[in-house]
């Protein structure tokens, strides 16, 4: 569970921030991860699905926006691009800070507008210099500044993203490409456990290792979750913040999992911080659920935040219901089975990891400093 505007620093080493700048709240859900977003077969994007490929509002997508989503967007990781900057506790700040979040705080008798804030960055990048020529140089239709609207910024980001993070080059690529000493013995027992007596490709198929759908395994509920309006106090229904459908209730996305032995920690919230203990939750949800300790979550210090950080944990009417609204079976593993599952799923890693082609920039137009 991250730390959104305000904080300061960036990964293991980002703290909750301080005085007047500290942040005010978590970020409802861990951050997923950008692996092969540019894959053609995604429809779907974020743990309840909010951005999704639909013709519902004429525009191709189910997004916050509705009908006020800009043409023009390249896929499914431009639509979902837009979005970041006019959340409150991920990039626009809190209300007063700037004029990002004015507007897309409530004001009279209108309600959210989201699109209010594009305009508003779209002027900021016409603004400096380095970023016009930048995007001159990019699209065949911007020759001035007045050119670039917030199409060209979030098309932009996707195709940094599609770009930077696609892998296909991991041990277990080889082994399907014919390379059958591209996996070890435990490896190889890991995968046929995968795909059979542990029952883990019934959600986790495809390329991507993700069905894409919506399921309920039990995760410990903590933190400030993505609330409805009229829900009582801070909880995470999941897929139902969306639908409004009670059969979605406490339902998230499958993760697709090529290198998923990158991305700890595991489950919507970040609950679990090993590929061995989200097994092991897997395997069996109850159990699990109910010797998880607080501590496994390892939240980023912020003291101000600490008395509300497990009040849904604590509620036990709460945790029955998520318990009782689990879809998948237990299954009985040994340790040995268990470590094997690990090792197949750390094969899923790239050879190159974390070493991006493009890397981190020594510096940016805009100025700003890079962490």
């Amino acid at each position: 569970m991250g730390i959104g505007e305000g904080g300061q620093g960036i990964g293991l080493e980002r703290t909750a921030g301080k005085d007047d700048d500290k942040i005010k709240k978590r970020i409802p859900r861990n951050a997923l991860a950008l692996w092969n977003l540019g894959f053609k077969d995604i429809t779907t994007l974020l743990h309840d699905g909010r951005v999704t490929k639909s013709n519902i509002f004429g525009n191709g997508f189910n997004t916050p926006a509705q009908e006020a989503l800009p043409k023009g967007l390249d896929n499914i990781v431009a639509v979902q691009a837009l979005f970041p900057m006019t959340r409150q506790f991920e990039m626009a700040g809190n209300p007063g800070e700037n004029e990002i979040i004015g507007l897309v705080s409530k004001v009279g008798k209108d309600s959210m507008r989201i699109d209010r804030v594009w305009p508003v960055i779209t002027h900021r990048i016409r603004g400096i210099p380095e970023y016009v020529q930048l995007f001159k140089n990019a699209f065949d239709d911007v020759n001035s500044p007045l050119d670039i609207n917030i199409t060209h910024i979030v098309n932009s980001i996707a195709a940094f993203e599609i770009h930077e993070w696609k892998s296909f080059d991991s041990p277990f690529d080889e082994y399907l490409n014919g390379d059958k000493q591209a996996l070890t013995l435990e490896q190889i027992n890991g995968m046929n456990l995968f795909y059979g007596k542990a029952n883990c490709s019934s959600c986790h198929s495809g390329s991507l290792l993700s069905d894409q759908k919506f399921h309920s395994i039990g995760i410990p509920q903590f933190g400030p979750g993505r609330t409805r309006p009229f829900d009582p106090y801070a909880r995470d229904v999941g897929r139902m913040v969306e639908t409004d459908n009670i059969n979605d209730m406490y339902k998230f996305k499958t993760p697709a999992l090529r290198n998923v032995s990158l991305t700890a920690p595991y489950g919507h919230n970040g609950a679990y911080p090993t590929l061995k203990s989200i097994i092991k939750h897997h395997l069996n949800p109850i159990k699990m659920n109910k010797n998880w300790k607080p501590e496994y979550a390892n939240l980023p210090k912020a003291p101000w935040l600490e008395e509300i950080d497990f009040v849904t944990f604590s509620d036990k009417r709460e945790q029955d219901r998520i318990l009782s609204s689990i879809d998948i079976q237990p299954i009985e593993l040994n340790d040995k089975e268990i470590d094997e599952l690990v090792s197949f799923l750390e094969s899923l890693t790239g050879r190159s990891g974390n070493q991006r082609p493009l890397g981190k920039p020594d510096k940016v137009p805009s100025g700003l400093s890079i962490d």
